[in-house]
């Protein structure tokens, strides 16, 4: 049966989880401010504070979108009808719809004085729409290696705005899980990471939060989201002396299967946790999941893998 949602108001039959969660609409406020604390010390501080600052101008266009086609109810209808993502992003990225939204984080954006974030703001502006669309294809697609990385994070702001006012903008949706346990029943992204829900009726449930529209919907615990298997599953975090291993805010789910590996936030261990902010500060798990031979299926559109 399909679920009926509205921003912030989610049905669902008493005897099942809820399916979705939308994110709020000051998200990327929130965003913005975790980012900011967590760039306290931290070894990559410069970019997270750079982050931040998109992240705010990603809320001012939430706040203040620019003026964009309406979504075409007659999609809307059809894709509800079939079961398909209703905001597909391998057939919108390639219609430029997203294109104001770019637009608009070019001209509201205040850039710190730095060579590199000049030459990469530069190139989105004189880039011509074919280049723009194909950047963004390779972008939504996993496909880092076909667009300069250092165009990721203001291409990947651009993109993740309009999505997420679509979403939250777009009333009575009726959105069902996609093909696999890790595609955005909204979009059809794939999951950037999971977070274990603490209050109410969602104490204890895993979403996943999509990485491109923010959406977030139930996937049950201790099973592989990749390859669907729950045999062997461990779950690996940072050294820190203020949480024992089994009390981490952020552990990895690494499936043996299919070595693959997904981020987990348990907001029980830290009730102000954000699933973008978290994983660009916790490179280092990454680094480590690497080392020990896992791969990493779950994609973060501000961060070009490898790039710093």
């Amino acid at each position: 049966m399909a679920t009926i949602l509205e921003p912030g108001d989610i049905e669902a039959a008493a005897s099942s989880p809820p399916f979705l969660h939308l994110p709020p609409n000051n998200l990327f406020t929130l965003r913005a401010q975790r980012l900011e604390r967590l760039a306290d010390g931290h070894p990559l501080a410069d970019y997270l504070r750079l982050v931040a600052g998109l992240c705010h101008v990603q809320q001012q266009l939430m706040d203040d979108p620019p003026a964009t086609a309406p979504t075409d109810p007659e999609r809307l209808r059809v894709c509800q009808q079939h079961g398909l993502p209703p905001f597909a992003a391998d057939s919108l990225v390639r219609e430029g719809v997203w294109l104001p939204f770019l637009d608009a984080l070019l001209q509201r954006y205040p850039p710190p004085a730095r060579p590199a974030v000049e030459k990469a703001l530069a190139s989105l502006r004189n880039a011509n729409v074919g280049q723009l669309k194909a950047w963004a294809v390779a972008l939504v697609s996993g496909q880092f290696t076909l667009l300069p990385a250092a165009l990721v994070p203001f291409l990947g702001a651009a993109l993740q705005a309009a999505w997420s006012h679509w979403l939250l903008g777009t009333p009575n949706l009726h959105l069902k899980p996609g093909d696999s346990l890790s595609q955005c029943p909204a979009c059809g992204s794939p999951a950037m990471a999971g977070v274990i829900r603490h209050r109410g009726k969602y104490n204890g449930l895993r979403y996943l939060v999509c990485s491109l529209c923010a959406c977030e919907w139930h996937v049950v615990r201790v099973k592989c989201v990749y390859c669907e298997q729950s045999k062997g599953l461990e779950y690996l975090s940072l050294d820190d002396d203020r949480h024992a291993a089994d009390q981490a805010p952020l552990r990895a789910e690494t499936c043996p299967g299919c070595h693959s590996y997904l981020k987990l936030l348990y907001l029980e261990n830290d009730a102000e946790a954000e699933a973008l902010s978290t994983d660009l500060s916790s490179l280092m798990l990454d680094m480590r999941l690497e080392q020990e031979g896992y791969q990493r299926p779950a994609p973060n559109l501000l961060l070009a893998p490898g790039g710093d």
